[in-house]
């Protein structure tokens, strides 16, 4: 006979369910510590969290203001070096500040614009922490005044670091905007755009707050019933994002983040926590539906809901963590908003969860607005046996034609992402903003009213001693380089110090001003050269990616491969997950370059293509979507291996799987990509980009990749699924996780019983007895 084992689901004991093993008496559960800890004392804990929230309020507090909005350069790169030494020892080769003079009909050349003009230029020079002041009124410049002649440009560095120089605009800016005398004075520059930028987030992050939260509490009580129910996830989404808030605020005080690194707080404080919580409070009414006291429900739900949480968020949180290998501070913001977020979600789903279920146990289905559309039908609160059957009807269909799906949803996948293979890499500038942004404006007046482009050329340093005869010989020298249109300088200075100006030919960062970068550095020269211009970052910023980049896929990967392996405690499955995982993303990866770098879709969703994508945004959406994924994927394998313990079954594990987790990932993932699409409203491209993208990626891998490639690799790959080498299965005996305390099921003996095979609807294949079906071990024949 097959040994069919059987123990009460809970510490408390349910009097529906009395424990026994075969012959032996009743068997008191006892709850591990976490556990004891959570459900002794759940007002204290809630009174803590709540103390720990306003602290977290007061202590997050102007986070926005104190992160820049830059860093997307390489900290070490040549180009980030020559640029610095080039605002200490030449502020005017540098400027970030630029005023636009508009004289209208009189001209820039009228001499009381002129002499309103100097007069500026003057009082914008005896400005504090004001460096290099230069105008076309002093200078004569051609490529300082428009082409029609009614505008001209003031030029000035801010110098300082980023804050303080922002501090600096701050306090200037009333003063020279607008109207003095003759002219009109509008103010651009890459200082006024980051700053601009860093206010436009501001107010979309406000906006996208205000549409996600009643969007997601609606959704939440449709998926629910139940409004207290929906308001759970909710609060845990709250918690998570002023926590991260409030870490973010001081991590400022000792390093630079990003402003953009908001919008991930944001969308994963949200979408993670509901996540975390529909699984949680789903599978503590599952225990309540089934019988189950409140105590035995939550301790129940912890040790194994519970455990797949924890795994999930440490699985999510690698995946962002490997954004720490880069050099840019950009994407580090992200790695530090990402795990912050991830593991404060985690923690509040773990803690301040239980803890209010233990408070609420039955009422936790209380005010089910559903009942108002099943006239007078029974409620559904409690997910009764027929819930999830299309689910499972779906997986079994899948797994009747398992090569045919395979197939096919793996060729439309790459088909998808074909337009990824044709993507060109740029730079982040003031189009990122929208038409109207007075910054924009300005740098589009310059862009194309002015002769040449005021921000393509390249600037070489020259370092070192030399007379006039060898800077002349390297002016020639660089000016007769394939690629450059023409060289210009030097400009002197003491101590052996000089640089020139390097037109190169085609667009600002295109091919040919890369490969000028490339020439330029390679020019010999009796000094020590640099090479810095928005051509010259793109370079580094590319090489500092390529370099750094296989340490953080190896990352990912590598710790990938191990935690689902203690998950599952199979060789093949890790690998599964992730092929799957990264198979996901190629639609989203070929609809950022198809919408955002083609121009597709331009004016529907309100953007200036560019031609490129800025270069760490892949990177980006490559970690926070894969992590997003293992989400999903750690929720469904524990529910299959989990059945898999207990019956031995693997094709009715996968149906179980799908019909328990099917309904509720597809809930989560709408609810983020709500999220997700609120960022993506964003008037600022790169996070209209990031939000619309990850919410595609998230809802191609729960709609597609969990409910058609899953089961039909898993029906190929068959009984071979779970094998494992001896030593690794004994590692995992030893050392591994699953969301079931009962041990795999191993050949028996004497069998005398075989698995039946379930309906097409996916009901259970293996004789079940009373109590809790999820600690019952059917033992394989």
């Amino acid at each position: 006979m097959a040994e069919v084992k059987k123990s009460a689901p809970g510490g408390g004991g349910s009097s529906g369910s009395p424990a026994s093993e075969a012959g032996g008496s009743p068997k008191r559960e006892e709850s591990g510590g976490w556990t004891r800890f959570v459900t002794a004392r759940p007002r204290l804990t809630l009174l803590v969290a709540l103390v720990l929230t306003a602290l977290a309020v007061l202590a997050g507090g102007g986070v926005a203001d104190r992160m820049g909005s830059g860093g997307w350069e390489d900290p070490a790169a040549e180009s980030t070096y020559a640029t610095e030494a080039l605002g200490r020892r030449f502020p005017g080769s540098q400027p970030n500040l630029l005023l636009l003079v508009d004289a209208g009909a009189a001209g820039a050349d009228a001499p009381a614009v002129a002499a309103e003009a100097r007069r500026l230029a003057e009082r914008l020079d005896a400005e504090p922490g004001v460096d290099g002041v230069g105008s076309y009124w002093s200078t004569g410049s051609p490529a300082l005044r428009s082409e029609d002649g009614r505008k001209a440009v003031i030029a000035a560095r801010i110098a300082g670091e980023e804050k303080d120089a922002a501090a600096v605009l701050d306090r200037i800016a009333p003063e020279y905007r607008g109207t003095h005398g003759p002219v009109e004075v509008s103010l651009g520059g890459g200082l006024a755009v980051r700053h601009e930028m860093q206010t436009v987030i501001q107010e979309d992050l406000l906006r996208a707050e205000l549409i996600a939260l009643p969007l997601t509490l609606v959704l939440l009580v449709m998926v629910f019933g139940s409004a207290v129910a929906a308001l759970l996830p909710l609060g845990v989404g709250i918690v998570a994002i002023l926590g991260t808030n409030a870490v973010l605020r001081g991590l400022t005080e000792f390093t630079d983040v990003s402003v953009f690194a908001q919008n991930l707080t944001t969308a994963l404080g949200l979408g993670l926590a509901i996540d975390y919580a529909l699984f949680v409070v789903r599978r503590y009414r599952e225990e309540l539906a089934a019988g189950a006291d409140t105590y035995t429900a939550v301790r129940t739900t912890l040790r194994t809901a519970g455990r797949t949480v924890l795994f999930s968020a440490l699985t999510v949180a690698v995946s962002l963590a490997a954004m720490l290998v880069f050099p840019q501070y950009f994407l580090r913001s992200f790695a530090y908003a990402g795990i912050a977020v991830v593991l404060l979600a985690a923690t509040a789903a773990l803690t301040l969860l239980p803890a209010a279920l233990v408070l609420l146990g039955d009422r936790v289905n209380a005010l089910d607005l559903r009942r108002l559309l099943r006239r007078g039908k029974a409620p559904r609160a409690n997910a009764p046996d027929g819930e999830g059957a299309g689910w499972a009807r779906a997986a079994a269909l899948v797994m009747r034609r398992a090569p045919v799906f395979a197939v096919l949803t793996t060729a439309g996948l790459v088909l998808l992402g074909l337009p990824f293979l044709g993507v060109k890499f740029g730079t982040a500038d003031d189009r990122q903003l929208p038409v109207t942004a007075s910054s924009r404006v300005v740098q589009d007046e310059l862009r194309h009213g002015f002769p040449g482009d005021p921000g393509g050329t390249l600037t070489v340093l020259a370092e070192g001693e030399a007379t006039p005869a060898q800077y002349a010989a390297f002016r020639e020298r660089i000016g007769a380089l394939d690629g450059v249109v023409r060289a210009d300088g030097p400009v002197t200075a003491a101590g052996g110090h000089a640089y020139f100006t390097v037109v190169p030919e085609g667009e600002t960062v295109g091919d040919r001003a890369q490969r000028a970068v490339a020439e330029l550095r390679a020019a010999p020269a009796p000094f020590e050269t640099s090479v810095t211009g928005q051509a010259a970052v793109l370079v580094d910023s590319k090489d500092a990616l390529a370099e750094r980049l296989p340490w953080a896929a190896a990352i990912i990967v590598l710790v990938t491969l191990l935690l689902v392996f203690l998950l599952t405690g199979s060789v093949l499955i890790p690998v599964q997950a992730v092929v799957l995982n990264a198979l996901s993303l190629t639609a989203m990866f070929g609809a950022v370059v198809w919408v955002f770098q083609d121009g597709h879709l331009a004016g529907l969703l309100g953007f200036t293509p560019t031609g490129d994508i800025e270069t760490t945004l892949p990177v980006l959406m490559f970690c926070v979507a894969f992590g997003l994924s293992m989400d999903y994927g750690v929720f469904l394998l524990s529910r299959i291996k989990e059945e898999y313990d207990a019956t031995g079954d693997h094709e009715h594990s996968v149906r179980f799987g799908l019909r328990h987790t099917g309904g509720l990932i597809t809930a989560a993932a709408v609810i983020l990509a709500v999220v997700m699409v609120a960022i993506g409203t964003s008037r600022v491209t790169n996070t209209k980009m990031l939000g619309l993208g990850v919410a595609l990626a998230v809802l191609m891998d729960a709609t597609v990749v969990r409910s058609l490639l899953v089961p039909s690799v898993m029906k190929l790959t068959g009984r071979l699924t779970w094998w494992a080498p001896g030593p690794l299965r004994r590692f995992h005996d030893r050392f591994g996780i699953s969301e079931s305390d009962a041990p795999a099921p191993t050949p028996a003996p004497t069998p005398s019983t075989e698995p039946q095979a379930g309906a097409a609807a996916g009901g259970p294949q293996a004789p079940e007895v009373p109590g809790d079906r999820r600690e019952m071990t059917s033992l394989r024949p």
